[in-house]
């Protein structure tokens, strides 16, 4: 006992003389004698050339090292710069082995980190370049051991026990610049503020700076305040009372100065894999967007819970904000209410969206949605009440206005405006994107007004899966009639391959046209079946490539701005070698079941199979629509079944009944409706020819009746003279026979 009694106080005592030993050399050693030897130290191990110009200060208690006016060039060039660093630790602390650190202060740092023109950076040609290498080599050979021991140690490792009093960090700045690209950062006005640093409780951090890039002009001044906490096995962290500020100005911004604001609270754990956010606020100018939401789980698979909101905002005063261009709209009132909210859970992999709902203006969508991490697999129900999309539609230019860009041209060399080359059409559809999509989406709306179009009740249902896209419905109710289609795109080659069908039952013409287009030249209730097919994936080739038949009918109806009972009386009034009299024809032509197939072939409809009923008429066409050139040619024929019209002149003969009056439908259907249809001239010889043949025709048949009515009669008058009184029953018997 008396042995081990000796060696406790012999270790004590050699713990004293330490401790006498370096309190005597702080208080007698003058360390700024060693200013040159540390210099030279420094640039023989370095490219560094370190120039110590202020004083060196150390001290005992508190432990403690204090330089000033410290500054290192590189190649004659500033690299880093410090006004004051003083660093110190509580001596008793170190004895206790529970380091508390009293003090650490940084002023005035100041750092020039530079790229040349050849991409090199200077903090690379710090070290020579020999020691360089044996460093990289060294440091390669020992990563392996020191990875191994950080594995072994990890799971018996001790919490760390260290207290910081006070850190702060002032006036400090870091200029980046790099020659090859031109691109400058600056972070400058950098400070940083903290105290009563512990482990396993909560300390204050301040930090402000300001940060500023030249490629593009943009700036930041930026203010950041919160509590943090780490337990002492550093591996549960926790934000409280976050508020940040930053303030951006700059080119992104077109030139306007932009507000942006994060405050909240956020606690992770890396041992469990969790994390929580709590009552975070992130805005951005009139942009505010609040979260609750705990994340289990941080790799490939996490589980979340908790709700994401957006609260109203207006778009258009967002974008003005933001320095952005405005978005022009038909209704200048649209755009201005925008908020978006939903609730977010599902098992883990799956983010699943519930009660979403998304609001525009006076429109709502509600449903939910999910999207599965593994795969990218994203199913979505919505369902809309009404909306009007032309409100949100570019305003119509007025009368006589140009754009800017016509006003341009108009006002340039025309020839030379001539002679520009039409923009390149480019794809309608990025095919590598849809062969990744896995999509299961049900949209509905309850009203949609789109190019002053009235659309109810709609469904849609979209699915893709391998390249195949396919709108399983497209359903609604459109002026007092119904829609379904049907759309499959096959996009698994780059030549996609489209099946387009349609069904139309019921639906008014003139109600839909005169919404859709301002044209009023047919009326009636459509029947309409489609069945087209294509490939392409460029308008040109879509039209081109197309191929099917549309058929169609409408069960009652009227041509409108055309009255083709004129058409019918002005051949008939050529035939009948007189002028026409009426001039109350009116300016439509009802009809009943027109009806007739439309083959696709390209741009190009034929139709050989035109049929309708007029009234004392029967309509009977063939032609063709061009849809690129938007024109038709069409030969009509109006069969006369009936009487026409009350004119004299019209009047159905027995010479003109069942011919065919010539008419023509020419020209622009987008242009002018009312003026394609027109009399035939060039056909009305045919006419001509029906009615002279049936004029011989009745010919025939008046001179048969009356020399069959002659014969009748010489017949029974020498009957009557021969026979006498048995005349009468021989005449009868004779009238009979020329009778049958």
């Amino acid at each position: 006992m008396k042995a081990v009694r000796y060696i406790v106080f012999a270790v004590v005592g050699l713990v004293v003389l330490a401790i006498a030993a370096v309190a005597i050399a702080v208080l007698v050693i003058d360390p700024n004698t060693y200013k040159p030897q540390i210099e030279k130290a420094a640039e023989d191990a370095t490219n560094l050339d370190l120039i110590l110009e202020g004083d060196i200060g150390w001290s005992f208690i508190p432990l403690g090292l204090e330089l000033n006016d410290v500054e290192a060039t590189l190649e004659g060039e500033r690299f880093v710069r410090l006004d004051q660093l003083v660093a110190q630790v509580d001596f008793w602390s170190l004895i206790a082995m529970a380091p508390r650190v009293n003090t650490f202060l940084l002023d005035g740092l100041d750092a020039r980190l530079n790229v040349d023109k050849d991409g090199s950076g200077n903090w690379t040609r710090i070290m020579p370049e020999g020691d360089e290498a044996a460093n990289d080599e060294t440091a390669a050979d020992e990563q392996p051991t020191e990875q191994a021991a950080d594995e072994e140690g990890t799971a018996d490792r001790e919490p760390l026990n260290f207290n910081v009093e006070n850190v702060q960090i002032s006036n400090a700045q870091i200029h980046y610049n790099d020659e090859s690209t031109g691109q400058s950062v600056i972070l400058e006005d950098f400070t940083v503020n903290a105290s009563e640093i512990t482990l396993g409780s909560s300390f204050p951090l301040d930090i402000s700076f300001h940060f500023e890039t030249n490629q593009p002009k943009f700036a930041v001044d930026g203010g950041i305040s919160a509590r943090l906490a780490a337990n002492e096995a550093l591996n549960e962290f926790g934000i409280s009372d976050l508020e940040a500020t930053f303030d951006m100005n700059g080119e992104p911004f077109g030139g306007k100065s932009v507000t942006a604001t994060l405050a909240g609270a956020i606690e992770a754990n890396i041992q469990n894999e969790t994390a929580t956010i709590n009552g975070l606020t992130a805005s951005l100018a009139n942009l505010t967007l609040n979260t609750d939401l705990s994340v289990t789980g941080f790799g490939d698979s996490p589980q979340l819970d908790g709700k994401v909101s957006i609260d109203e905002f207006s778009l258009k005063s967002l974008l003005d904000a933001l320095g952005q261009p405005a978005i022009e709209t038909e209704d200048p009132d649209v755009l201005e209410a925008v908020a978006f909210s939903t609730s977010i859970g599902g098992p883990a992999g799956t983010v699943e969206l519930s009660d979403l709902s998304i609001s525009l203006d006076d429109t709502t969508f509600t449903g939910g949605g999910s999207y599965t991490l593994s795969n990218s697999a994203t199913a979505l129900n919505l369902q809309g009440d009404s909306i009007n999309a032309d409100r949100y539609l570019p305003p119509a230019a007025e009368e006589g206005e140009t754009t800017p860009e016509a006003a341009s041209d108009t006002s340039g060399d025309q020839e030379q405006v001539s002679a520009q080359p039409a923009a390149e059409e480019t794809d309608l559809l990025p095919l590598e994107t849809l062969r990744s999509l896995l999509l299961d989406i049900d949209l509905g709306l309850g009203e949609l007004i789109i190019s002053n179009l009235n659309i109810a009740e709609i469904k849609s249902s979209i699915t893709a899966n391998d390249g195949v896209l396919e709108v399983d419905e497209f359903s609604g109710k459109l002026y007092y009639g119904d829609f379904d289609a049907n759309v499959t795109l096959d996009a698994r080659t780059d030549n996609p391959k489209w099946a387009i069908g349609s069904k139309v039952t019921g639906v008014q013409t003139l109600p839909l046209l005169t919404d859709l287009a301002e044209v009023d030249m047919i009326s009636g209730a459509a029947n309409l079946n489609l069945d087209v097919k294509t490939t392409g994936n460029r308008m040109t080739a879509l039209r081109e490539n197309a191929n099917g038949e549309i058929s169609f009918n409408l069960a009652e109806g009227e041509f409108r701005q055309m009255n083709l009972t004129r058409l019918a009386c002005q051949g008939i009034a050529l035939a009948n070698q007189e002028t026409l009299g009426s001039s109350d024809w009116g300016s439509t032509t009802p009809f009943n079941d027109m009806r007739g197939t439309l083959k696709i072939d390209g741009n190009t409809l034929n139709n050989t199979d035109l049929v309708a009923a007029l009234a004392g008429m029967r309509l009977e066409g063939d032609g063709t629509i061009d849809l690129e050139k938007t024109e038709l040619d069409y030969e009509i024929g109006l069969r006369v079944v009936g009487e026409l019209h009350r004119d004299e002149a019209c009047r159905v003969t027995e010479y003109v009944e069942n011919v065919v009056i010539p008419v023509e439908c020419r020209g622009n259907f987008s242009e002018d409706p009312a003026g394609l249809c027109s009399f035939d001239g060039s056909r009305f010889s045919d006419t001509l020819k029906d009615i002279a043949s049936n004029a011989a025709r009745a010919k025939v048949k008046e001179e048969t009746d009356r020399a069959k009515a002659k014969a009748e009669e010489k017949a029974r008058e020498k009957i009557d003279e021969k026979l006498g009184e048995e005349g009468d029953k021989i005449k009868d018997a004779v009238k009979g026979l020329f009778n049958r």
